[in-house]
Order: structure tokens, then C-alpha cells, then sequence
């Protein structure tokens, strides 16, 4: 795919070292771009790209990484299990306004020309199907409470800057439940994918499954949202959009697909006494189709592609613990 509008840009990406990031600054290197990365991370997974260690959640520290850059693309979020949703909450609502806030004001002060805000499926409340314009007529659901509010404030950070300022190159994403390579399969705090992933490679007989396998999400390969990314901002849609397959998966079905990827098949157990959250998370991805998006991996070569990458890169999965989750 050609695509001159990245061409020698100076690029900013925030969170480029996680498992969405890695994939976009890949595809916005191929296309010329000059990309810089912002993270805590010490990984350095591309090699030509300018990686930066910073905490964003200083306003200073995000004035320093956005001068003299084009292209802003922030990234950087807080990703955990339901469990640590409810148990540590802190760890997602204050580090995702701190560092979200800082970022755009910084972007806006030294006039950025284009900045992205990776907004969450946590915004939405409960619903058959999630679609843009409803967000404002309900709350987040309360399995995603705290975590959905710091992504809503920061969604109407965008709008404000466009009432008074009229800066209207402000895009906004809303992605689904992300999986693929790099991604935290740290089981303390991995998503579903990645933690049957990481449990199912180290059990022998038996792989325990929280729920009972009938909860239903839209999965979308971390690729994809890259790609969805760069093309969404490259047509300067100020408005959000959901990056989601829009098609709903049962849990039981993922651990089956996982499961006919091992060399043995495991028995499964279900542990029906766990959090379970919300019975269907859907995406409506109308709009991302409308605007001419409809490249999607197929969740078989996902999650095959997902499992052959996790067993060559075994000691690097183990980095993928949130650095900012440590110190809450």
C-alpha cells in the first residue's frame, strides 16, 4: 500500500513499544516516515527508529517529545485483566488522564498538525452493539467505570480544543479487544487472548477458563487498528470511529481455536465462580467501513500468528507488564 502523506513526516508515537504501537511505527517506517517513540519501556523492537524514555504523565517531558514533530500518534494507555480493573482502578484512571491530558495540550502548543487519541472500547455502556453516537446518552459500564471515564474526559479534551481553539485535526479511535504479538501476557494482567495463550503453552493436561465460555467480544488483530490508525488520520476524520471486526466471538470459541493450535489439545475446565464482565462487548464498525476501511485478519491467522510469535519471543513476552502498573 502506497501512502506519500507519511513521507519524511517527523512522527510521534506514544506506547510504541506495546503491542498495537510496534505494528504502526512498523507501517509508518515503510512509508518513509521519521518516527520517534515515547515510552518506559527500554525495548527497542525496530531498528531506524529514535526511541525516547519518558513519563508522559509530566507535562514538561510531553512539551520535549512533540517539538518540532508533525505527527502526533498517542498510543499509551494501561492495559489489565477485569480483576485489576476492580482491584487497582487507580492504576487506570490517574496515569490515563495524567499522560493523555499532557499529551494533547503539548501537541497543541507546539502545533502539531495532526494528532491521534486511542480512545477504548471502555467507553461504551453495555449494549447489543457499540455505536459512536451513543456514547454520550449513557455511562460506562460498571466493569469498565473508571477506566472508561479517564477515555471519555480526554474524548471531550479533543472537543474543546476544536470549539475554541479550532484545531479540527484531532482524530479519535475507539478499538475493540485488541490481540496479537507483543501484547502483556503477563497472566496477572493479560487479556483474555494473550493469558489462555500463555496458559495453555505451559499447561501439560488441563487449561482452567475463567466463566463458562458465553461471553462474546469483538476480537481484532493489532495490525489492523495500526493500519486503521494511519488511515483514519491520513484523512483527517475528526470525529470518533470504532476499529473493531464487528462481528461477535464466544470465549468457548477462542479457547477452541487456541486449543487445535497446540501439539496437544488440552482438557478444558471452566471456573464459573470468576468475573465474568459484561455479556456482549460488539463493535458497529459502519462508520470505519463507510470511510473505505475493510481490511481485516481473520481471527484463525491471528491467533496462529499471535501463538508462533509467543513461543520464539518467550523472555521478551515476559516484558510486557505494564511499567506504570508497578508503581500503583
Amino acid at each position: 500500500m502506497k501512502n506519500n502523506f507519511y513521507k519524511k513526516k517527523e512522527i510521534l508515537v506514544t506506547g510504541g513499544t506495546g503491542m498495537i504501537g510496534v505494528h504502526l511505527v512498523q507501517n509508518l517506517k515503510d512509508f518513509g516516515a521519521k518516527v520517534t517513540v515515547a515510552s518506559l519501556d527500554n525495548i527497542k523492537p525496530i531498528r531506524g527508529v529514535k526511541y525516547i524514555k519518558a513519563d508522559l504523565r509530566n507535562l514538561d517531558n510531553c512539551l520535549k517529545v512533540t517539538k518540532n514533530k508533525n505527527i502526533v500518534f498517542h498510543l499509551a494507555g494501561i492495559k489489565g485483566s477485569p480483576l485489576m480493573a476492580k482491584t487497582k482502578p487507580a492504576s487506570f484512571f490517574v496515569p490515563t488522564l495524567q499522560f493523555s491530558l499532557n499529551m494533547m495540550e503539548a501537541a497543541f502548543r507546539n502545533k502539531i498538525e495532526n494528532y491521534l487519541f486511542t480512545s477504548s472500547i471502555g467507553v461504551y455502556s453495555p449494549a447489543k452493539k457499540f455505536k459512536e453516537d451513543s456514547v454520550w446518552k449513557t455511562f460506562p459500564s460498571e466493569n469498565d467505570k473508571y477506566a472508561g471515564w479517564a477515555k471519555r474526559i480526554c474524548e471531550l479534551q479533543s472537543e474543546v480544543y476544536e470549539i475554541q481553539y479550532k484545531w479540527n485535526k484531532i482524530s479519535v479511535v475507539r478499538p475493540a479487544n485488541v490481540y496479537g504479538p507483543y501484547d502483556n501476557f503477563d497472566e496477572r494482567n493479560a487479556m483474555v487472548i494473550p493469558s489462555l495463550i500463555s496458559r495453555a503453552l505451559r499447561s501439560k493436561k488441563k487449561l482452567s477458563v475463567w466463566g463458562n465460555g458465553s461471553n462474546i467480544r469483538d476480537f481484532i488483530y493489532a495490525d489492523d487498528v495500526a493500519r486503521a490508525m494511519i488511515f483514519i488520520l491520513k484523512k483527517e476524520i475528526n470525529y470518533p470511529v470504532n476499529i473493531g471486526s464487528g462481528k461477535g466471538v464466544s470465549i468457548k470459541e477462542i479457547v477452541e481455536k487456541i486449543n487445535k493450535n497446540l501439539s496437544k489439545p488440552l482438557e478444558i475446565e471452566w471456573s464459573t465462580n470468576k468475573i465474568l464482565g459484561d455479556k456482549i462487548r460488539v463493535m458497529d464498525n459502519t462508520k470505519l467501513k463507510k470511510i473505505g476501511f475493510s481490511e481485516f485478519t481473520s481471527l484463525e491467522k491471528g491467533i496462529n500468528q499471535t501463538i508462533n510469535w509467543y513461543k520464539k519471543n518467550l523472555s521478551q513476552s515476559k516484558l510486557r507488564y505494564n511499567s506504570f502498573t508497578e508503581k500503583f
